[in-house]
Order: C-alpha cells, then structure tokens, then sequence
C-alpha cells in the first residue's frame, strides 16, 4: 500500500511540474498571463480606434505581442495613419506601436 502511494505522489507531482512548465514563457513564446494582457491591449485599442470618427470606416488590423502593437491595413490618407498610431500610443498597456498602415 505504501509503494502505491509513492508512486501516485511522484505522478502527481510530475504532472504538476509539467502543467507549470507549460505556462512559462520563452525567448519566443508568451506566456498565459502575457498572452490575457496582450489581449485586453489589443481590444483596447481597437475601442479606441473605433470611437475615432475619422477611423471608423477603414479596415484596421491590430495585433499585439509583449506590449508591442502593430498596425496594418489601409487608409486613405497619411493623416488618418498618423492619427491611428497617436491613439494606439495613447492607450494603457501600449509599450511601442509598429505603423504599417497603408494609403490607398
């Protein structure tokens, strides 16, 4: 009976060494509690630049990794580009914005 429980304590104990390591982050992957944050940045500004009328009607795409937020798609003028970066800078969570907005 002893050797059983031994040996259900060292599985336990491996599949819960296993699941934390699962949830560290590496040189190129996020981990859980970056991968929420970068989500609610991401959704952030993606109500923000909603909320700008001049933006609202162009296909904006948002992605954030580790704070870094990336802007693509197209606009029509450099202005509106310009503008869509100053807000994406503006919002809480936003380390560094990477402007790939394209005028048509």
């Amino acid at each position: 009976m002893a050797k059983i429980r031994r040996i259900v304590t060292v599985m336990l104990c491996a599949c819960m060494l296993a699941s934390f390591a699962g949830c560290t982050a590496t040189s190129r992957h996020e981990s859980t509690g970056e991968y929420v944050d970068d989500s609610v940045v991401t959704t952030r500004v993606k109500a923000a630049l909603f909320d700008e009328l001049a933006l609202k009607t162009f296909q904006i795409n948002v992605t954030t990794y580790r704070g870094v937020v990336q802007l693509s798609g197209f606009v029509d003028s450099a202005e509106n580009a310009r503008k869509a970066g100053e807000i994406a800078r503006g919002v809480k969570g936003v380390q560094e914005v990477k402007n790939d907005l394209i005028t048509k």
